[in-house]
């Protein structure tokens, strides 16, 4: 084991260090409330866009962010806009090889469910029915990534 890996008392580092998660930005926006609320006989059309980044920050930091941009229509009426921007700041301990893979997929990975509930509590409490976002395949959202470079 490489000694960049051990901390000073000879212990080994973890891989990833989740030091601090974040809402850097939130927005709901029911534009046609409260009649609209009447209006809702079926279930809407969802959109839903997810993006990640990825900044180098300092020595091993990273901050990471996961933006989620989510809207539906009712009756061919806009019904709801929500835009999350959620991060975190990790530190990491892995090969360089394996820098970018663990960056753009598996710290997404770990706080999607956070971001998931954000999104879920904010239409509730906006007076919306709660839509419960699937995983995100964030495997092929990296490739896809990738293969358009």
């Amino acid at each position: 084991m490489n000694e960049k890996n051990k901390s000073a008392d000879g212990q080994e580092n973890p891989a990833i260090v989740m030091n601090t998660q974040y809402i850097k930005d939130l927005s709901l926006e029911i534009p046609h409330a409260p009649e609209i609320f009447r209006e809702i006989k079926a279930a809407p059309q969802v959109n839903i866009d997810v993006d990640v980044k990825s900044e180098h920050m300092h020595d091993n930091y990273y901050n990471v962010a996961l933006n989620i941009r989510m809207d539906g229509d009712a009756n061919d009426k806009k019904l709801f806009i929500v835009e999350l921007e959620y991060a975190c700041v990790v530190s990491l301990n892995v090969p360089q090889e394996h820098l970018e893979p663990v960056l753009m997929i598996e710290i997404p990975r770990l706080i999607f469910p956070y971001a998931r509930a954000i999104i879920t509590n904010s239409l509730v409490e906006g007076g919306l029915p709660p839509f419960m976002i699937n995983p995100i395949d964030f495997v092929t959202m990296y490739n896809n990534r990738k293969n358009k470079k």
